[in-house]
């Protein structure tokens, strides 16, 4: 039996209930020993359904607590930074929901307090899409397998625009910050292949403005929900982006452009198309999938190191997502050495 963890769980979102609390119950020797919702009620329905003894109506109720070891944060993202740094100075671990933060001062404090703590372990739930196949696209990438990198080419048009459905947290930039639609997604697994941008222009639209509050009234939206990027990126090459909510495609996937052949991420599954060749399919790794809380409870018992995803990286995608806003509001191309 693995050495004794007791969890303590801030925000019992979707993703927490779907992955991080089921699967840290099932690793030898963790406890996950108390819950903190957003309202005593719901903490206690997740208290039952997943038989967390302690139910706390404050999260700095569970983050004072004695008895925690770790702390799982699977709140929005405008609780992410100071319910972190709260954990870590009072000395527990942390896995922390993405996106990071709500923009990139916050992911900042994140990063300086992780570092001034460095016996706890600090991990961020990694961009997902693509896991199994980040290890071979690095691999096939450099070992020339498509030549010398062109560009990158992200499109993501999820769906013609909807203006019934209630505006959602992820449009409300309290709650979501300067994260918009799966860009930030997108960009970390883009790092994992190719490394980050230099510099981005970014055109950026609000096509719904006004949904509804869900209570009978109206509200505004002050997130995007299309957006267009080009990039240079460091190593060589371009990177262009389309999100989009209000726009449908049948062509959604990564293409990684080489001068002898191309990588295509499309349906969940990759392939490669070498110059003068058929089209290949790329096997996923078996090892390479969600091992999030896997990972996390190796890392605090010293047998493993934290890779997907570090603070660390979630101070670079929140650098990028800071320079697309600040390209997309002040009409110019950003450097991300500015920030």
């Amino acid at each position: 039996m693995g050495e004794s963890l007791r969890v303590g769980v801030v925000g019992a979102g979707a993703n927490t209930r779907r992955h991080h609390l089921p699967k840290l119950q099932a690793i030898d020797g963790v406890e996950v020993v108390a819950v903190a919702n957003r309202s005593q009620e719901s903490g206690s329905r997740v208290a039952e359904e997943f038989g967390i003894p302690v139910v706390h109506e404050h999260w700095q109720d569970l983050v004072g607590h004695a008895d925690v070891d770790a702390v799982v944060i699977g709140t929005w993202p405008n609780m992410h930074e100071p319910v972190t740094v709260a954990a870590l100075q009072a000395g527990h671990h942390v896995l922390c929901e993405a996106r990071m933060a709500r923009d990139l001062a916050e992911a900042r404090r994140m990063l300086a307090t992780a570092r001034t703590h460095p016996k706890q372990t600090a991990q961020l739930v990694p961009a997902p899409f693509t896991l199994p196949y980040d290890d071979a696209v690095s691999c096939l990438i450099g070992e020339g397998a498509i030549g010398e990198l062109v560009g990158v080419d992200v499109t993501m048009r999820t769906g013609y625009a909807d203006r019934q459905s209630p505006r959602s947290w992820r449009q409300d930039i309290e709650l979501s910050g300067l994260n918009v639609m799966t860009l930030g997604i997108w960009y970390e697994q883009v790092m994992r292949w190719v490394g980050e941008a230099t510099r981005v222009s970014a055109l950026a639209r609000t096509v719904v403005p006004v949904r509804s509050d869900g209570a009978g009234g109206t509200v505004a939206v002050d997130v995007p929900d299309h957006m267009d990027l080009i990039a240079a990126l460091a190593g060589g090459g371009q990177l262009r982006m389309t999100i989009s909510q209000v726009s449908q495609s049948s062509a959604n996937g990564v293409q990684i452009l080489g001068t002898d052949g191309t990588l295509t991420f499309a349906d969940g599954e990759l392939t490669i198309q070498r110059r003068d060749a058929e089209p290949e399919t790329v096997p996923p790794d078996a090892a390479g999938g969600w091992r999030v809380e896997e990972e996390f409870v190796a890392a605090i018992r010293g047998t493993e190191q934290v890779r997907r995803t570090t603070f660390e990286d979630g101070e670079r995608y929140m650098r990028f997502t800071e320079a697309v806003h600040r390209s997309a509001h002040e009409h110019r191309q950003v450097s991300l050495s500015e920030l």
